[in-house]
């Protein structure tokens, strides 16, 4: 028995062509359209494509030659850097150790530090959505190989998007060429998600440069040679308004001796071959990114991507676990038959399975938009110019992309630490062992959980969206519930699903302006001047349910998405159905729990 589990997984897969869910996402729950008009509105393209179709052919061969890397090769690194560890801190640098070497090695020979930076410096420029989907094959097989290699690209597309002509022009072929990766350094000792308490600080030299003091701490991949850094300039007021964002090199042109140093890389309880470092400023020599006391600004627009990105190595995880659970419990034979045909372990291991699909639909979903959203995002910086259609369109999706950045985030990586504990306990006494991956993917899942925010961070976002938008149009707020009642489906010929998700729906509408009735308390006379609500007091009951509202939003919206895939393939139909089947008893419970404590 022993022998049989050590070697089910040796046999060579791939995490897209193996996957019908993956295959039948890329190829109908993508606005393709939209995409390949943005990415490449001419035809033939300098690169040599005659029609979007041969462009969706080239973007598939690409994922699925990822998927192969990382399901094989990657995977046997994984399990090296959970056994040795990122490297060393020597000298105040980070030494990568032979298995992350190896893997940098390999990233570079597939040219996969380039795939979504621009042609110009020689990367592929392919949409956003396949960067993001290569980092969850990453994920699959070993999340701490997705953040070290997710920290080449972010700096390159950073660099790009914030630095000077010079500095693109003599770093982002160094991203690309894998010479140089960095970090995003914000947290503080004793700060937090509480950015208003930041020490560092930042002094305006003659040069028009500044010279920073003071420490990072949690910082990941802190020594990878160039970091965006949030500071205060002295006299600056001490809250969001006062930080500002610095780009600096710790090798710094024409400086002698490091520029910045990193103090220690953390022993952590997961992710093990990730460096997470403390990094320590001493008169480093750093340039002001944008305006002086916009870095907060700059910091949310960078977190859209991050924390989506941050959504799909938490569906990586749950891939990897559920995956190996199954395997594991197909070969495992308790009672006369395999435990995976037990009447309890499978109903378990299908309600498992449909939250991981469900998942995966609405992330595939939201990075379609966000896709979008970003391509006419840089366009509007680079050249300040969008036609109707494109602003149209931007609008649209920044919307989608405001609303969904926080559910992605909290739903997928919640739904990874719990769905990995739940494949240890499919493995019995197995799954505690050390031998088997279970265990690493488990641990590792609190990363996510935590780093970009916590899930209470992404929960109060999420309120925060609701109470703005009934501030700003209270009218269109409430006549969104009480005049659109799902009866008015059945005279319109909706396809089934679509009546069940606008019952479900209806009623989570009105449960949640119910939750706001009670806990904002507004006079009937002013039922509709909602900035009369949000006085501090109401507004601190209301951030109580802030998580169970976020569970709610984050069950609805991804119950719309399979909606609209059923609509496009009706055999799609039955993971809606089991979706919602799964998901109505927790919205019920939610309505339960706001009733008991606000009375909703």
């Amino acid at each position: 028995m022993l022998k049989f589990l050590l070697i089910i997984k040796e046999k060579d897969v791939n995490y897209y062509s193996d996957e019908s869910e993956w295959k039948w996402l890329f190829n109908n729950a993508v606005d393709w359209d939209s995409i390949i008009n943005l990415y490449y509105p001419e035809f033939p393209t300098e690169d040599g494509f005659e029609t979007a179709d041969d462009v969706k052919q080239f973007l598939e061969e690409l994922i699925t030659s990822t998927g192969d890397w990382a399901a094989n090769s990657v995977k046997e690194i994984g399990d090296q850097l959970n056994n040795e560890g990122a490297g060393k801190v020597v000298d105040g640098r980070t030494v990568p150790g032979p298995a992350l070497e190896r893997l940098y090695k390999e990233a570079k020979e597939l040219s996969v530090y380039g795939l979504p930076l621009p042609r110009e410096y020689g990367g592929l420029e392919t949409p956003a959505l396949i960067y993001m989907m290569f980092l969850g094959q990453l994920s699959r097989s070993c999340m701490a190989s997705s953040s070290q290699i997710a920290f080449f690209t972010s700096m390159g597309e950073m660099i790009y998007r914030y630095c000077d002509d010079e500095t693109k022009e003599r770093l982002i072929p160094k991203v690309i060429s894998g010479e140089i990766s960095g970090s995003m350094n914000l947290t503080e000792p004793g700060c937090g998600s509480d950015l208003g308490m930041m020490k560092t600080s930042a002094v305006l030299q003659d040069d028009g440069t500044y010279l920073l003091n003071g420490s990072k701490i949690f910082i990941t991949n802190g020594g990878g040679g160039v970091a965006f850094v949030l500071a205060k300039v002295k006299g600056d007021p001490d809250n969001l308004s006062g930080i500002s964002m610095f780009f600096v090199e710790q090798d710094h042109p024409g400086k002698e001796g490091l520029n910045f140093t990193v103090a220690k890389n953390e022993d952590k309880m997961g992710m093990k071959g990730s460096f997470t470092t403390e990094i320590v400023y001493e008169n480093t020599i750093a340039k002001l990114v944008g305006e002086q006391g916009k870095g907060f600004k700059y910091m949310l627009h960078l977190m859209n991507e991050a924390r989506i990105c941050v959504g799909i190595q938490a569906l990586g995880t749950i891939e990897a676990g559920l995956s190996y659970a199954r395997e594991y419990a197909e070969g495992r034979v308790q009672f006369g038959k395999s435990i995976a045909d037990l009447p309890l372990f499978k109903r378990n291991m299908e309600d498992y399975e449909t939250e991981r699909d469900a998942i995966r639909a609405m992330l595939m979903d939201t990075m379609s938009k966000f896709d979008q959203y970003l391509y006419l995002e840089n366009k509007r910086q680079s050249s300040g110019d969008l036609n109707k259609e494109e602003k149209e369109l931007f609008d649209d999706m920044w919307l989608w992309t405001r609303k969904r950045t926080p559910l992605v985030k909290y739903y997928a990586c919640e739904a990874a630490t719990n769905l990995t504990q739940r494949a240890i306990q499919m493995l019995g006494g197995y799954g505690y062992m050390n031998e088997y991956p279970v265990e690493r993917y488990h641990r590792d899942s609190f990363g996510p959980l935590l780093y970009e925010g916590t899930s209470q961070i992404q929960a109060l976002m999420a309120l925060k969206d609701i109470i703005k938008y009934a501030i700003k149009d209270p009218k269109s707020f409430f006549s969104n519930v009480f005049f659109k009642h799902p009866g008015a489906q059945l005279l319109s010929g909706a396809e089934e699903w679509h009546k069940e998700f606008n019952s479900v729906h209806y009623r989570f509408k009105k449960k949640m302006l119910g939750l706001l009735f009670k806990s904002l308390k507004p006079e009937a006379s002013k039922m509709l001047d909602f900035k009369n609500w949000a006085n501090e007091d109401n507004v601190n009951g209301l951030m109580e349910h802030a998580e169970t509202l976020c569970q709610a939003l984050s069950y609805m919206e991804t119950l719309r998405v399979l909606a609209e895939h059923a609509d496009k393939d009706s055999s799609r139909s039955d993971l809606f159905h089991r979706y919602k089947l799964l998901v109505e008893p927790r919205l019920e419970a939610i309505y339960t729990d706001w009733k008991l404590r606000a009375g909703a």
